[in-house]
């Protein structure tokens, strides 16, 4: 695969990878989160991705959500804690269509009263339907565990009293400080000759006055382990363990990524899967997770069992990653295992708007991209050792938290 890249004189940057398929598939990645906000702006960032479709100096809501639905094209978005990004798929002659409505969206849009208002009680309906899952509320909640009263430790959509103190002002001073252009990249999939590219992106993009964001971010320095449980009206316990770890920056990302698939990644052999579920029955979905970010990171296993079988569960992963801290994998299952990986990476590597979301924001973090071949690479160098010594780090008993829902 060859990427191409280019930076416009306002420090926005352009990566592209020319693809002969009848669609294209583009987004402006904005290195700003959740991270980002002030405690008073909490949930500002997610409120945005919703607010900034909502009308621009030349465009009114339904304009923009039809500029694109039109021709068959799809815009979509998301938040995380340290990305915004929003994107599109279209049939490739509509390049310029989509270079048009984005420019305008991001740099013009004028956040009318009425418009944030509705949108609030979208949000809260969000927030709402959210709370009623608990497996996947409780994610949000151990983070506060993990991260304690850090920015990283606050859930992405925020709360409805902090929403319903949101105005224009601080939408426009939260975006001010943190939509910058040296922190911005566009990423695309699609059939245009890149000069081609490079022009629209001058043409829509390249006004915009050159910025930086004039803060750096809070670093997260103290994790204290911690076990706790709640009473919630569920059938199920939900339940999760885990502990702080590397960041995006580590030399053991990857190694801490094959460690984490081995143990309870999508795989239906994962160690996790086929010891609580394939053998002793005890829950239908068990997983081990890694979540990078720029300073620090998590590790976290989760489940959802009957009550009955919770302490159970817990004993068979605390084995499992006894065995991990302890027994050294052997040549032919950590050869199995990088396989299984590398496979794994190159079905997700086959949706070109997966593939270009990625790079986007390796592009944006590191200034560089990763083909396949390139993570292939890191992933057949890492040992055997390795593995252990990650394991008996970031497994280590006495430094794992674990936060459990437990039914009335």
């Amino acid at each position: 695969m060859k990427y191409l890249t280019h930076r416009l004189s306002n420090g926005i940057r352009l990566i592209h990878r020319p693809e002969s398929a009848h669609v294209a598939h583009c987004g402006i990645m904005v290195d700003a989160g959740s991270r980002d906000e002030n405690p008073e702006e909490h949930g500002i960032a997610h409120f945005i991705e919703h607010v900034i479709f909502k009308g621009t100096t030349r465009r009114k809501a339904f304009h923009i959500l039809s500029h694109m639905e039109n021709v068959g094209g799809e815009i979509n978005a998301f938040t995380g804690k340290e990305d915004t990004c929003i994107y599109a798929s279209f049939l490739y002659p509509y390049y310029e269509r989509w270079f048009d409505v984005a420019s305008d969206i991001l740099f013009h849009s004028v956040f009318p009263e009425k418009e944030l208002n509705k949108e609030k009680e979208i949000i809260m309906d969000e927030i709402n339907t959210y709370l009623d899952s608990p497996s996947e509320q409780i994610f949000d909640d151990f983070d506060q565990i993990i991260f304690n009263s850090h920015p990283l430790g606050r859930g992405i959509l925020g709360t409805p009293e902090r929403i319903k103190t949101f105005n224009r002002e601080m939408v426009q001073n939260f975006m001010k400080r943190n939509y910058t252009t040296e922190q911005m990249v566009i990423c695309s999939v699609g059939r245009i000759a890149f000069d081609q590219l490079i022009h629209l992106a001058e043409k829509f993009f390249g006004s915009q006055p050159q910025s930086n964001r004039p803060h750096n971010r809070q670093g997260f320095q103290t994790y204290n382990p911690e076990s706790k449980q709640v009473v919630r009206t569920n059938h199920q316990t939900h339940c999760i363990l885990g502990n702080q770890a590397d960041g995006l920056f580590s030399s053991r990302k990857t190694a801490l990524s094959l460690l984490i698939n081995i143990l309870g990644g999508p795989g239906l052999n994962s160690r996790l899967n086929m010891s609580v579920r394939e053998k002793h029955g005890f829950c239908y979905n068990i997983e081990s997770n890694f979540q990078p970010y720029f300073d620090s990171g998590m590790v976290n296993i989760y489940f959802g069992t009957d009550p009955e079988y919770t302490n159970k569960t817990i004993s068979l992963i605390h084995k499992e990653l006894s065995i991990l801290r302890n027994k050294k994998l052997g040549s032919l299952q950590i050869k199995r295992s990088k396989n299984q990986l590398i496979g794994q990476l190159a079905i997700a590597f086959e949706s070109n708007l997966h593939d270009i979301l990625f790079n986007g924001k390796n592009f944006l973090l590191f200034n560089k991209t990763d083909t396949l071949e390139d993570i292939e690479k890191r992933i057949e160098a890492v040992t055997a050792e390795d593995l252990i010594d990650i394991a008996n780090d970031v497994f280590d008993k006495n430094s794992m938290s674990m936060l459990t829902y437990k039914p009335v």
